[in-house]
This record gives structure tokens, C-alpha cells and sequence, in this order.
């Protein structure tokens, strides 16, 4: 038996070669379902082991770009590849690019949750860690996820690339 009932309808979700669940639509730039057949960004491929440069200059290529979304799967990828003692810092970045996701699709509430738990999560890790790892200016990203989530409160518009935050602080990807 399958598992389905009878009556119920025939697994329809999108699977990889392994038979996991993977959801094929396109996708906007903000990481929105769009209607299969519609012309949608690139999706960044899962699973990418990177050096923690490659994975702040890639980041920063997308949030410059108002792809925090896909920044967040950059992020998530050092999260679940990188060192265990980097995973927090890497899960707190993650979290402020889709804290600026929500932020610029509209959803305050969440926007402004998500970049306080990752600003307070990247706080915390620069506390028992180097302040500036790989060069990003962390007491910086704090400050712009902290002012950012403020803005938001207060209903101000955001505009995903005018709003990215510099990781290194010093204007360099």
C-alpha cells in the first residue's frame, strides 16, 4: 500500500532522483511561487559546499541583487556543511536574509521577528567568537538588522536591495 487512502489523489508533488519532495515552480525574486511555465529567477542549487568566503561574497551578490531568499540558501548551506562550531552564526545569517524577505514582501510581523532572532543569534555567537569572521563586520549587521526591524514596525516600504545589509561593512562584497 502506498499510504493514500482510497479516493485520495496520487502524490503529485515534485520529487528529486531520490524520491524527496522538491518543489520545481519558479520562483520570483523574493522567492514567491510563481505559476509553472512562468519565467522566474534561477534557483540556487542545494547542498553547494563552499569556503566561508565564497559563501559571503555569494550572499552578497544576491542580497545586493534583492535575492535575499536566495542569499538565505547560500547561508543555509554553510549552516548545514560548515564547522560545527560556525553553524550558529551561519543559521543567524540565514535567518536575516529571509527576515528581509518577509520585510520586503510585506509581512512586518514576520520581518521584523526574523532579523531581531537573527540579529540576537549573531550577537550572540560574536560573543564567544571572533568579531569580524572571514571579514564580515558582524556588530554592523546587528546594527542594520536591529534598525532595519524597527523600520518595518513602523510600516515603512522595503526594497530588498536598497535595504541588503553590507557583511563586511567596508562597502565590499
Amino acid at each position: 500500500m502506498d499510504g493514500r487512502g482510497a479516493g485520495q489523489p496520487e502524490d503529485t508533488r515534485d520529487r528529486d532522483g531520490q524520491g524527496r519532495a522538491r518543489n520545481a515552480r519558479p520562483r520570483d525574486g523574493l522567492g514567491r511561487p510563481l505559476p509553472y511555465g512562468a519565467d522566474g529567477v534561477a534557483r540556487q542549487p542545494e547542498g553547494v559546499v563552499r569556503t566561508p568566503p565564497q559563501t559571503v561574497a555569494q550572499a552578497q551578490a544576491l542580497l545586493d541583487d534583492g535575492r535575499p531568499f536566495h542569499a538565505h540558501e547560500v547561508f543555509e548551506d554553510a549552516w548545514k556543511t560548515g564547522p560545527q562550531g560556525e553553524r550558529a552564526l551561519w543559521r543567524s545569517l540565514a535567518q536575516l536574509a529571509v527576515g528581509l524577505t518577509h520585510a520586503a514582501r510585506g509581512n512586518a510581523t514576520g520581518g521584523a521577528r526574523l532579523l531581531r532572532r537573527g540579529a540576537d543569534g549573531v550577537e550572540e555567537w560574536s560573543a564567544g567568537g571572533p568579531a569580524t569572521p572571514y571579514g564580515m563586520d558582524l556588530a554592523g549587521v546587528v546594527r542594520w538588522a536591529r534598525e532595519l526591524a524597527g523600520r518595518v514596525e513602523r510600516g515603512e516600504p522595503v526594497d530588498a536591495g536598497a535595504a541588503a545589509p553590507r557583511l563586511r561593512g567596508d562597502g565590499t562584497p
